[in-house]
């Protein structure tokens, strides 16, 4: 109950804040460029709509700028966002003299990171349905899509993405504790992020964690083999950040 107790406290602390704006934007903002860019070459909207393929297609068309630059971006923000709180607010001490362990206090933090990447997939997800099919209701010849929507491949894809994800929280996660100047967290999460989409064409590309995104997004397009266990590079990666990251923060002599 405390960590609850922790995490709703934690959750409320973070309303209003930029993060819980960067996850609404986040999740729209490629939906709605592919409506008004659908809306403006609607004469192309009938054939689209009709394509067998049509889900499997928009996804990946969905995908392609959120997996490689906006999703690592929106991650690097509000982790670091998240974490830079009790700086910004100076309430470090404040925040450590409640009556909670300094486990709970770490691991409620992070839940709240975990769970607004969650809250964007969802969005993303209703973004995705609603710009698909709302561009065509402008026009009464574009019917609508008749390829049954493959929620169990989506699922799936969702899955891999969420874990891909994990790596870049862990690692922002850690950085943000550490350094109390936010411009570090997020240069530093802006560089490595820089270099992933550097390593993306090498054939060990896959031991950088910001690439699993993006090497899963290419795999799915089919224009990556994937001969590397992604997902257990990904999850290797998250659990060893997480528990260096607490590591770190409780054997901190001075929290803030």
């Amino acid at each position: 109950m405390n960590f609850l107790h922790c995490f709703a406290a934690e959750w409320l602390k973070k309303k209003g804040s930029l993060a819980s704006w960067l996850v609404i934007i986040g999740g729209f903002f490629t939906p709605v460029i592919i409506i008004v860019v659908r809306l403006i070459y609607h004469s192309k909207l009938k054939a689209l709509n009709l394509d067998p393929k049509f889900w499997e297609k928009h996804w990946i068309n969905s995908w392609e700028s959120m997996a490689i630059f906006l999703l690592p971006m929106g991650i690097i923000l509000s982790s670091s966002l998240i974490a830079q709180l009790e700086y910004k607010n100076n309430t470090w001490k404040q925040w450590h003299t409640t009556p909670q362990k300094y486990s709970t206090l770490f691991f409620a933090k992070l839940a709240v990171v975990i769970v607004m990447m969650l809250q964007f997939f969802f969005l993303f997800n209703i973004g995705i349905y609603l710009s698909g099919v709302l561009p065509g209701l402008f026009f009464n010849d574009v019917p609508y899509p008749p390829e049954p929507i493959p929620f169990s491949l989506f699922a799936q894809y969702n899955f891999y993405y969420f874990v891909t994800c994990l790596p870049m929280i862990a690692i922002q996660y850690l950085v943000s504790l550490r350094f109390k100047n936010f411009l570090v967290a997020v240069g530093g999460g802006i560089a490595l992020w820089i270099a992933s989409v550097g390593a993306l064409s090498w054939k060990f590309g896959y031991i950088v964690p910001y690439t699993h995104g993006s090497l899963y997004y290419l795999k799915t397009a089919g224009r990556y083999k994937l001969d590397n266990n992604i997902i257990g590079w990904a999850l290797v990666y998250f659990a060893a950040a997480t528990l260096i990251s607490y590591f770190l923060y409780i054997s901190k002599k001075e929290k803030g």
